[in-house]
């Protein structure tokens, strides 16, 4: 069934969704959607709601609640991805596949080698584009929340975020490294890891002084094998990685 993303003050008392904006027009319009006909609305925090139309406009939806349940789609361990700012659209690339394989946020990080440095105006403008790049991500892959993208940090500020973290590592293609299943076990028991945030480089990688001060932090230095992956691949090989060791990927 179609999948939409409302806001919990969507949600009546008297068990009724009301949608409007853009997801009302796409309903009424694109779907061409009637009375009667089933959809799914899910409040980005990991319930969802089967619904039946029960009035509609092109301005305006209106949801009866058939049943309310957990999201079967989310990972039961929170991953936070802190992605170095890289050229182009790669970055929107690794939003929207990052959010298909289930990350929980994901937060920008200006590191030694950023190519790409734009100022605070330009970037608040990508934090929006980044945003709704996650949320149409997030209803076309079944998840049952919208992963945020976050404002941007200093590295310093990222490997102290890494530290609290209950499995935290930095992705580094120079010695010396871990290869991501040993960091995993090293953290905890299966079951036991609430929470794995992981760092990568922009395409230069990140630097030798920044892979001491993640040493000198306590935080791993992870391998992903004896290739070189390019930037915006690196996110995707960890997460999937991530899901499997986890059991959120079988």
């Amino acid at each position: 069934m179609p999948r939409f993303f409302v806001d919990k003050s969507d949600i009546l008392a008297d068990k009724k969704i009301v949608i409007g904006g853009e997801d009302a027009k796409h309903i009424s319009l694109s779907l061409r959607a009637r009375v009667g006909e089933r959809l799914v609305a899910c409040d980005g925090q990991g319930t969802d709601y089967d619904c039946e139309i029960s009035d509609i406009t092109k301005n305006e939806v209106t949801l009866s609640v058939l049943e309310e349940k957990k999201s079967d789609a989310e990972p039961d361990v929170e991953v936070t991805l802190y992605q170095a700012l890289v050229k182009s659209d790669k970055f929107d690339f690794i939003v929207q596949k990052c959010t298909e394989l289930g990350v929980s946020r994901i937060v920008p990080v200006v590191t030694d080698r950023c190519v790409s440095k734009p100022d605070d105006a330009s970037l608040e403008k990508k934090l929006l584009r980044w945003n709704k790049i996650a949320k149409e991500a997030a209803m076309q892959s079944g998840r049952g929340r919208v992963p945020a993208v976050e404002n941007a940090v200093s590295f310093g500020e990222a490997i102290d975020r890494l530290k609290v973290s209950d499995c935290g590592f930095v992705c580094y293609e120079a010695n010396p490294h871990i290869p991501i299943n040993e960091i995993y076990e090293k953290c905890g028991e299966k079951g036991k890891i609430k929470n794995i945030s992981f760092l990568i480089g922009p395409e230069g990688g990140i630097s030798e002084k920044e892979a001491g001060s993640a040493i000198a932090n306590d935080v791993f230095l992870a391998s992903l094998g004896p290739r070189i992956l390019r930037a915006e691949t690196a996110p995707l090989c960890v997460m999937s990685s991530l899901m499997l060791l986890s059991g959120n990927m079988i």
